[in-house]
């Protein structure tokens, strides 16, 4: 059996949707010759928790818990937030003004925390790992990002070590699109993308969660054709298992949007349908799980749906997903060309019809189309092409059987293996 460090910082009961992948793969891999560790944080102070998440931990699993530098703690007093409520995601991040304070904190994030604000972590981290790498024999060292602080810690345990790495980018580091919301300086992007060439060099092999990511990458940096690699998200097809449709209120169309969306993911003509629909009779509910940004908030109020709108917040997984099931419409914002958002794939094993709105990416478009699971129009679309063929999506719910993190954790295990 071989010994794999994995490191992620978010990991149970924070629910942070970045934590499934590794939470599947981890539990998956011993059947395939690894055997993991986790290295990760003892508490983090942003999103909502799950404590139903525990029970999907092994309970022979080692975890390595390490404290962290917090600045989300001080924005949370500088902003004179309540103590014990969460912050939420979309909110910190959001571009509606909220004022000079928040302002000025968004600022010192974009521009003093490099790569992230979660860079407090890495002398703990990298403390603590290689106490660990003293006492215990480790064949890979796996690292997850976002926070894309995870990569730098692992790439410094390799480097004294000689463990070969490898870092899994769910999503793109230096030009990731909100970044073009904020005014980052000069010298903070170049300090960034000197610290993702470093960490690229010196992996072993790369992931990437999508085809167009890692084809954007080696236009940046072709030294990493040769050792990249494409797993996408996913999802467990073992909770799914016994689970079925449940509704009370069939007269109405229900549309979801699970997990966070944010200011810049704003399909703004799509209310303004919704609202015509309501006035012309339909019954409609729309429903939201994760965290709402402010401006999507206001766009709801603007075209007077707040009465049929349901703010359902972080739910326990289980909950969220029984939501996916019961609903009529499964809408996603995938926030640009090379965004997959991890849901996509429990809404298209769900066998619901999705619609998306996104103006050009291409992976998302042939996911959904090629299944018969919905469409995907542009932001400035009505979305009346969606309900005027609403009777014809048929769903191949059999095509994303591959796509089941069983199988994904068999095919990483190979990726570890071939190694040299």
């Amino acid at each position: 059996m071989n010994n794999l460090l994995f490191i992620t910082f978010f990991w149970p009961p924070a629910s942070k949707a970045t934590i499934h992948w590794p939470l599947k793969i981890i539990k998956h891999l011993p059947h395939y010759n690894w055997n993991p560790s986790v290295l990760t944080v003892e508490g983090e102070d942003f999103e909502a928790r799950d404590e139903s998440l525990l029970a999907e931990i092994d309970p022979n699993l080692k975890i390595i818990s390490t404290k962290v530098f917090e600045p989300f703690s001080l924005y949370r007093k500088f902003m004179r937030k309540e103590k014990n409520k969460p912050l939420v995601a979309s909110e910190a991040m959001s571009t509606t003004s909220k004022g000079i304070k928040h302002n000025i904190a968004k600022w010192i994030r974009w521009n003093l925390f490099i790569p992230d604000a979660r860079v407090g972590w890495y002398p703990y981290a990298v403390k603590k790992g290689m106490d660990f790498l003293r006492e215990n024999k480790v064949d890979r060292i796996v690292t997850i990002g976002p926070p894309h602080s995870t990569h730098l810690i692992g790439s410094a345990l390799s480097k004294k070590t000689g463990i070969p790495f490898v870092p899994v980018l769910i999503d793109p580091w230096t030009d990731i699109i909100y970044y073009k919301s904020f005014n980052r300086s000069g010298i903070a992007t170049d300090i960034d993308k000197h610290f993702e060439k470093n960490v690229l060099r010196q992996a072993a092999k790369i992931v990437f969660v999508t085809n167009s990511t890692r084809e954007d990458y080696i236009d940046k940096y072709p030294f990493i054709k040769d050792k990249s690699h494409v797993l996408y998200w996913g999802y467990n097809e073992s909770d799914f298992s016994g689970m079925n449709r449940k509704r009370v209120n069939t007269d109405e169309i229900v549309i979801l949007h699970s997990g966070n969306i944010f200011d810049y993911q704003n399909p703004k003509n799509f209310w303004k349908t919704l609202k015509e629909k309501i006035s012309s009779g339909q019954k409609i509910r729309l429903k939201f799980t994760g965290s709402v940004s402010p401006l999507i908030r206001e766009e709801i109020a603007k075209n007077n749906l707040e009465n049929i709108t349901e703010y359902l917040g972080v739910l326990p997984y289980k909950e969220m997903l029984q939501e996916i099931m019961n609903a009529d419409v499964l809408l996603v914002c995938p926030s640009e060309k090379r965004h997959i958002p991890g849901k996509l794939f429990e809404y298209l094993r769900s066998g619901n019809p999705i619609l998306a709105f996104n103006d050009d990416n291409p992976e998302v478009k042939k996911l959904i189309e090629d299944s018969n699971s919905g469409l995907m129009l542009n932001y400035d679309s009505t979305g009346e092409e969606f309900f005027n063929n609403y009777g014809n999506f048929k769903p191949k719910v059999e095509k994303f059987i591959k796509y089941d993190r069983q199988i994904i954790a068999e095919e990483f295990s190979k990726i570890l293996d071939s190694i040299q």
